[in-house]
């Protein structure tokens, strides 16, 4: 049978039916912009984060780009980010006109390197970083990137656009983080209908900022105190959200079982994931007691595969119609398109060779038994 790499149409009884008769009601009533929908919305991502404000806007590369603006960098300030990740963290640096830098990953978790973080710090002075959540986990080392980078006095903005309902020590990731942006794309595991993002921090002033930047830049109605630009979120998209918010759990415990499932199952293969409980004593600095255990969401299967042997795979997988994904193909610092605005680059290395060894298989909720067999059985002839 064919497997899709991911469908979005896994419904659960009478969401079509509620989305429909909202959109109705939203439409009679000219609700399109603001209101009920979006306010119920923004109190649930702070009830469900455990956060003081959460903002929503137009979509997750622009929750970036209001993050960055609300800790005031622009024009000439240097911003770290992880040389893997999707392009969108490194345009948002671009497009408020700093200094993008990458920095390489760590083959333990494939987050960005803690320690080159450290080095690039020290040596470049950048005025902010971009921690990104990737693949649906996060760093083994995220107290430590929260610590260091408060000791130093870098804004620290986290781009958990991956990440909804990953935990750390049971708590929401963006809990505790000083700023951090998600995406609400279709295709994440809390997916719109379209596009949509938000803003999360605990900080009054910031949100103040990301609140007023997102909407002109205003005060009242025709009171302007900075440029901003138009990235509110729509009622629509708000409305959508509120009505599949119910059954998040449920679907990201399908995500999380079937992601169980593969790692137990496919043990010839370097099946990637969250690190469990770990203790970090001794390794960051003399006297770190660090103890952290990450919980990820499911949203994506990363297994890592000899390079040469990967095409191989991918005309398996394809013979045999099987969805895959190569999540991502590029490091960021060797893309076209950065090459105008890179300023700088700390290893890449390492990047370069999940690029060439990653690869994808189907995660999605509610994948059938069927579905999953099919996939496994295909894998174990490879």
């Amino acid at each position: 049978m064919s497997v899709p790499f991911i469908d979005l149409k896994r419904f659960e009884e009478g969401i079509i039916e509620h989305y429909t008769n909202k959109v109705k009601e939203l439409t009679q009533n000219t609700h399109f912009i603001g209101g009920k929908e979006v306010e119920q919305f923004e109190e649930t991502l702070k009830n469900d984060n455990n956060v003081l404000y959460a903002i929503g806007c137009a979509n997750g590369t622009d929750a970036i780009q209001l993050a960055l603006r609300a800790c005031g960098i622009g024009p000439g300030d240097k911003v770290l980010l992880p040389d893997l990740t999707f392009w969108a963290t490194f345009e948002a640096i671009v497009n408020v006109g700093a200094e993008p830098i990458t920095i390489d990953i760590d083959l333990e978790d494939l987050q960005m390197d803690f320690f080159l973080f450290q080095e690039a710090i020290e040596k470049f002075k950048p005025k902010a970083a971009i921690l990104v959540h990737l693949y649906g986990w996060t760093s083994q080392y995220i107290h430590e990137f929260r610590k260091y980078a408060q000791e130093k006095n870098i804004f620290l903005i986290e781009d958990g656009a991956q990440s909804y309902s990953v935990k750390i020590n049971d708590e929401s990731i963006y809990k505790n983080a000083f700023i951090s942006t998600i995406s609400f794309y279709p295709a994440k595991v809390f997916g719109a209908a379209g596009d949509a993002g938000a803003v999360l921090t605990n900080n009054k002033e910031l949100a103040e900022k990301v609140r007023s930047l997102g909407n002109h830049g205003r005060e009242l109605h025709y009171s302007h105190g900075a440029v901003g630009w138009n990235s509110r979120l729509g009622s629509l998209q708000a409305a959508y959200l509120n009505i599949n918010f119910p059954f998040l759990k449920k679907r990201i415990q399908s995500r999380r079982t079937i992601a169980e499932r593969y790692r137990n199952d496919l043990k010839n293969y370097n099946v990637h994931t969250a690190p469990g409980l770990i203790s970090l004593e001794g390794k960051i600095l003399k006297g770190s007691k660090t103890k952290i255990r990450i919980e990820e969401n499911g949203y994506l299967n990363v297994i890592l595969i000899e390079p040469e042997k990967r095409e191989k795979l991918i005309e398996h997988l394809k013979k045999h119609e099987v969805g895959y994904g190569i999540v991502y193909p590029e490091p960021i610092s060797e893309q076209k398109g950065a090459k105008p605005y890179l300023k700088h680059k700390l290893g890449g290395e390492k990047a370069k060779q999940i690029t060439q060894s990653v690869i994808n298989l189907p995660l999605f909720p509610y994948l059938t038994e069927q579905e999953y067999e099919t996939i496994i059985k295909v894998m174990n002839s490879f």
